[in-house]
C-alpha cells in the first residue's frame, strides 16, 4: 500500500515538474493601449481566440468577432464586454469555408469599419471534408481563407499606420509539406481520411501559414504593416470537437494532463500583435513569445512565391 502511494506521489510530482518548467509558457509583457484602435480576430467564439478578443478590449480596443456560428459568437460577445468593461465589441460573420463569405465579410467590413490595425488569422479546423467551394476543409479553411481575407484588407491596414498581420500556425508545420501536384489535381494538399492522413493534411496546411507569412513580409517591405506567425503551445481548445471520436478519444486524456490552457496559448499571439519594436522581425516565426528559427522548408523563397500565386488563383482574384 505504502509503495502504491509512494508511486503515486512520484508520478505527480514528475508531472508537476514537467508541466511547470516544460509547458508552462512565457505572458506577453506588452502594456500597449489600443483605444481608438479596430482588431479583427477570426474563430474568437472560443478558445485561443476568444481569449485574445477579450486581452485586446480590455486594453480598448474595437474588436471584431469574425466567426462562423452566430449563437457561439453572440455569447462570446456577451462574455467579452462583461468581463472586460468595453463595448466596443462586435460579432461579424465569416465562414472561411466559403470564399464568397470571406469576399461577403470584407465587403461589409470595408463599407462600416474605417480602420483596421490587428488582424488575428486565428481560426484553425482539424476536419476531413470539402468547402462549397469543393477545396479540402483543412486547406481551404486554415489558408486559403485567411489569404483571401487579408489580401481583401490589406489597403485599409495600409492606410491605418502601424498595422500587423498574425497569423496562428502551429509546430505540426516542420511535418508539412506542399503537394502542388495534388492540390491542381484535388484542390487538397493530400488525400486520404485516416487519422494519421488527417494530421498530414493539418501539418501542410500549417506550413501554408508559415509560408505565406514569408512571402508576405517580402511584399509588405516599405509599407507600415508587418506580420508574424507563431506557434501557440499545444492547447486545449476546440480544434478536435468536430473531428472523429477515434481522435477525440485519442487526443482528449493527453489534452487533459499535457496541454495549457487558451489564456497561456493566447500569450505569443498578444507579443506578435502587441509587442514594442518586434517591427524588424517581420515574416518571422514565435513560440513561446521568441522568435524560432525555421527549418529551410518553412521559408524556402521559391515555394512561398508558388504557393501565393496558386493561392491567388484559385482564390480567384487573378
Amino acid at each position: 500500500m505504502y509503495t502504491g502511494l509512494l508511486i503515486a506521489g512520484g508520478v505527480v510530482a514528475i508531472y508537476l515538474i514537467v508541466y511547470n518548467t516544460s509547458m508552462k509558457l512565457r505572458r506577453c509583457k506588452s502594456s500597449a493601449t489600443l483605444h481608438g484602435k479596430t482588431a479583427i480576430v477570426t474563430g474568437a467564439n472560443t478558445g485561443i481566440g476568444k481569449t485574445t478578443a477579450l486581452d485586446l478590449a480590455k486594453r480598448g480596443a474595437r474588436v471584431i468577432l469574425a466567426c462562423r456560428n452566430q449563437q457561439r459568437a453572440e455569447a462570446a460577445v456577451r462574455d467579452i464586454k462583461r468581463e472586460s468593461g468595453n463595448d466596443e465589441v462586435v460579432y461579424m460573420n465569416l465562414d472561411l469555408g466559403s470564399l464568397q463569405s470571406v469576399r461577403s465579410f470584407t465587403e461589409t467590413f470595408l463599407k462600416t469599419e474605417p480602420r483596421l490595425d490587428l488582424l488575428i488569422n486565428n481560426a484553425g479546423i482539424f476536419l476531413q471534408g470539402k468547402t462549397e467551394d469543393g477545396f479540402g476543409m483543412i486547406f481551404g479553411v486554415n489558408h486559403l481563407g485567411h489569404f483571401l481575407l487579408t489580401l481583401l484588407l490589406l489597403e485599409r491596414l495600409k492606410e491605418s499606420g502601424s498595422s500587423r498581420v498574425v497569423n496562428v500556425s502551429s509546430s505540426a508545420h516542420i511535418y508539412g509539406a506542399i503537394d502542388f501536384n495534388c492540390l491542381s489535381t484535388h484542390k487538397e494538399l493530400g488525400v486520404g481520411d485516416t487519422a494519421f492522413q488527417v494530421f498530414q493534411l493539418y501539418s501542410h496546411s500549417k506550413l501554408c501559414n508559415v509560408l505565406f507569412t514569408h512571402e508576405l513580409a517580402k511584399r509588405l517591405q516599405g509599407t507600415s504593416v508587418t506580420c508574424y506567425s507563431l506557434h501557440p503551445g499545444v492547447v486545449r481548445t476546440g480544434i478536435t470537437r468536430y473531428s472523429s471520436i477515434w481522435w477525440q478519444i485519442l487526443l482528449i486524456p493527453g489534452a487533459l494532463l499535457f496541454c495549457v490552457d487558451a489564456d497561456s496559448g493566447a500569450q505569443t499571439t498578444l507579443h506578435c500583435a502587441l509587442q514594442e519594436g518586434i517591427e524588424p522581425l517581420s515574416g518571422c516565426y514565435f513560440s513561446d513569445c521568441a522568435v524560432v528559427d525555421l527549418l529551410p522548408k518553412a521559408k524556402d523563397d521559391a515555394v512561398a512565391r508558388k504557393l501565393w500565386e496558386v493561392s491567388e488563383r484559385l482564390s480567384g482574384l487573378c
